[in-house]
């Protein structure tokens, strides 16, 4: 891990390499009122824009963002707004019942599990290089939480797909690059696919200026943990996840969903997976949830997740 403001200078290249090996093995396999977290905003018509730096690792650790997954869905007991404990890679019974509707052999059953399906989510740090909408945030850094469709962005730029393109490390304070975020409403959600980088430089101000090492190492001081928010003590407990989902699905608490691995939430992903079922009966179905967006945009479930607070 880097220690010091020179050696994050000086080992670019090995992080570089380090963070993009990350990117691969990874491609094989809620903050409503968090001053710490930046949102974007958007007009009437659904439009936004702004300009970001995606930060290095933090000091002290070694990745430039975590990946978390999280569950969104309403039931007749209400919503069910929470990380999921396969972030961790441990056992979730949000993945444990989705398995098993999965398996049921019923149509209406996969339906579900689909709707119930994890969301996943990346945060890393970034710099506020221009945001209109508030330009008391430009210069300040923050904790930014995005989808999959910005993330295969920042994978695009380290791994480029055609020949005249070089790779880049966009977490790179002297050699990465600002990234456009271009938000439009399209069907009803939000749409990033015109958010782009732009060219290779150093991290500057709203005003173009480089900023010099003395300031970047000021940025880089300022950044947020990012372990802390995978830290295991910040998820609920299986148990009480377990009773938060039966609570919402309206079933006794009495049974048990089969036991399933991390790995093995794959409902609605194209195949089936495979769990060994326990003696004890099945629960009684449940009403069809309702969705909360699973676009990578947590506006709506931050939105019900105070609903459901209000209301627990």
């Amino acid at each position: 891990m880097t220690t010091s403001f020179s050696a994050l200078k000086k080992a670019r290249t090995s992080s570089f390499d380090k963070l993009n090996s990350q990117l691969q093995k990874m491609n094989s396999t809620g903050n409503k009122g968090d001053d710490r977290f930046w949102k974007p905003e958007v007009d009437k018509a659904g439009n936004g824009y702004a300009v970001i730096r995606f930060l290095p690792a933090p000091q002290g650790e070694d990745m430039p963002f975590v990946r978390m997954w999280d569950h969104g869905f309403q039931g007749p007991g209400g919503w069910y707004i929470e990380n999921s404990l396969t972030t961790l890679s441990q056992d979730d019974p949000v993945s444990e019942h989705n398995s098993k509707l999965w398996n049921s052999g019923h149509d209406e059953d996969k339906e579900t599990a689909r709707k119930q399906k994890r969301r996943l989510n990346y945060i890393a740090n970034i710099y506020v290089v221009k945001d209109s909408a508030n330009p008391s945030r430009e210069g300040q850094v923050y904790l930014y939480k995005f989808g999959k469709k910005i993330f295969d962005k920042l994978n695009d730029a380290m791994n480029p797909q055609y020949d005249d393109e070089s790779p880049i490390n966009p977490f790179d304070f002297w050699e990465g690059a600002d990234f456009k975020l271009k938000i439009r409403q399209v069907e009803g959600y939000r749409n990033y696919d015109k958010s782009e980088f732009d060219s290779l430089s150093v991290l500057s101000g709203a005003d173009g200026a480089e900023l010099s090492d003395e300031v970047l190492e000021d940025v880089w001081s300022k950044q947020h943990s990012l372990s802390d928010i995978v830290d295991p003590k910040n998820f609920k407990s299986y148990d009480e996840l377990k009773a938060k989902l039966y609570k919402v699905l309206g079933l006794d608490g009495s049974t048990h969903a089969p036991r399933v691995t991390a790995e093995d939430d794959n409902a609605g992903m194209g195949f089936t997976p495979s769990f060994k079922e326990r003696s004890a009966p099945e629960p009684v179905a449940a009403p069809s949830p309702t969705l909360a967006s699973d676009t990578g945009d947590d506006e709506s479930l931050d939105f019900f997740k105070s609903l459901a607070e209000d209301n627990s």
